[in-house]
């Protein structure tokens, strides 16, 4: 079965995670991604291990570069070289999206820049994403860690009184990964339209301010600045993790009819016509009160216990997992996390995008450097 982008050729000048994991989903979709490394090193998280695993062909890869590489074709090319940037225009030429995450201005002293490539072919998609955009943050370095410190995000994670902590994956990569395949389909719908290319700019900055969405409108709209709270949520009570007869439960309770049911649950019900607790707005302003008399009820059961009970009482909550309980949760529920790659090589995680008529596929694995036999749907 064709993929809904199958015959979409995809010449893929990114590295580590943004730019690799948006051409990953589009080529698990069908999309044909060229993969352009350089010679010799390849993309910087080919070594960014441990943890290794063997790739099946007699050497090592990090799993790091293994999460977004599946289903590609890799070319080393040193665009340093004339013969390099000649292979580069080659591939450009047959390509219909080009995606790129080198320094500002790096593409165009290389000759490869947006105006270079759609004078090679008018009708061409070129996304570049960049750290703190093309202009005054060029110089910045667009790494995560520095994404999430000064775009606030780090403000509002932790406890309250620690220190600022990071997510624990490059999350404002992955968002942006997800921004770009977007903007890029979006792009390729203008241009089934009307036959016209553009270019898409992202920066990992933009992206994690727009994500933050209701702590950055907080802000903007009403002047507040907020701050780490745990887990706890700034507008909704109880919303935060709290702990049990043995491990901590996240509750997640939305309305007053969940918060009535989650009560009762506890076989506290007079909490729900307590005058402190009656809206969310009360809860939110008595929020220590709240958590003092739920504490209590909590700690007569374990985490589980009050899972399945809360679940069968329509209340969200659920434990605190790691991630061997959450892929065995997964499929309690009938989530398949994982599917196997041919050729015997490690089994990867699920695209999550779900389609009837064009589901995603996993051809090969994530390429060697110079492999270029993961291309099975180029164009004829």
């Amino acid at each position: 079965m064709a993929g809904a982008l199958d015959r979409i050729v995809v010449a893929d000048f990114s590295r580590v995670l943004a730019g690799p994991y948006a051409t990953m989903l589009m080529a698990d979709l069908g999309a044909e991604v060229v993969k352009i490394e350089r010679p010799g090193t390849g993309d910087d998280t080919r070594s960014w291990g441990p943890p290794y695993v063997d790739d099946h062909r007699g050497a090592l890869m990090a799993t790091y570069f293994a999460s977004v590489n599946r289903n590609k074709s890799s070319v080393a090319l040193d665009l340093s070289t004339d013969a390099g940037r000649d292979a580069a225009r080659e591939i450009v030429a047959r390509a219909d999206v080009v995606i790129e995450n080198f320094r500002s201005g790096t593409m165009e002293r290389l000759g490869l820049g947006y105006d270079d490539l759609v004078a090679l072919k008018p009708d061409l998609i070129y996304c570049a994403i960049t750290g703190f955009g093309r202009d005054a943050g060029a110089a910045i370095p667009g790494y995560d860690l520095l994404i999430q410190a000064m775009s606030g995000l780090m403000s509002i994670t932790g406890e309250p009184d620690g220190p600022p902590v990071k997510v624990g994956v490059a999350v404002v990569d992955v968002l942006t990964g997800v921004h770009a395949m977007a903007g890029i389909l979006a792009a390729l719908r203008h241009r089934d339209r009307t036959g016209e290319g553009q270019r898409i700019d992202l920066d990992l900055f933009s992206v994690a301010l727009a994500s933050m969405s209701n702590q950055t409108t907080a802000h903007l709209a009403a002047g507040v600045v907020p701050s780490a709270m745990g887990s706890r949520h700034p507008s909704i009570v109880p919303y935060e993790v709290l702990p049990t007869a043995d491990r901590p439960l996240a509750l997640a309770v939305g309305n007053d009819t969940q918060f009535r049911r989650l009560v009762e649950t506890l076989a506290v019900p007079d909490l729900a016509d307590d005058d402190r607790f009656r809206t969310n707005s009360d809860r939110v302003a008595h929020h220590e009160a709240l958590v003092d008399l739920l504490l209590p009820a909590l700690a007569e059961h374990g985490a589980d216990h009050w899972f399945d009970a809360l679940t069968a009482a329509g209340v969200p909550a659920g434990p605190i997992n790691d991630m061997a309980e959450a892929v065995a949760f997964a499929r309690t529920v009938d989530i398949e996390p994982t599917v196997d790659l041919p050729d015997g090589a490690t089994p990867t995680v699920r695209n999550p995008i779900g389609m009837s008529r064009t589901p995603a596929t996993y051809r090969t694995p994530p390429p060697s450097l110079g492999d270029t036999s993961g291309s099975d749907r180029s164009r004829p």
